[in-house]
């Protein structure tokens, strides 16, 4: 059954000077126990390591750090809905039972722009084989 939340947080982080890595996100809540959804990549290419550890790719992180390196299939918006599906396998290690999470947009419009605009470039991030068959935002 497709998890479902409202965010009412949003954010598109791209600058080099001010950020670790390259983020985007939805959120219920600024609380910390609030379900979220953070995609992240870093700013450079994936140097040797990273590519023989498998994390040469988008990141997504979850409530508790759950985490899964190129685990995105497709990302989708349609009108205020922000449709993820996941690959199957990274369910455990996201701590998550369904592959498909539902976030009901309703945080400030520039802050959804931001999203809209980081996003896809996170998702492109990295090896070819990794990124989402289908990305609509």
């Amino acid at each position: 059954m497709t998890y479902r939340f409202t965010a009412r947080i949003a954010c598109g982080l791209d600058d080099p000077d001010q950020d670790d890595c390259v983020m985007a996100g939805v959120a219920e809540s600024d609380d910390e126990e609030a379900f979220s959804l953070l995609f992240m990549c870093d700013f450079d290419e994936p140097d040797t390591q990273e590519v023989s550890l498998g994390m040469d790719t988008h990141c997504l992180v979850t409530p508790d750090q759950g985490t899964a390196y190129g685990c995105v299939r497709e990302v989708e918006l349609e009108g205020d809905v922000l449709r993820v599906t996941l690959d199957p396998s990274a369910l455990d290690a996201l701590g998550l039972t369904d592959p498909v999470v539902e976030a009901l947009l309703r945080a400030p419009a520039a802050d959804v722009a931001r999203l809209r605009d980081v996003l896809p470039r996170i998702l492109a991030y990295g090896r070819p084989d990794a990124r989402p068959g289908l990305i609509k935002l």
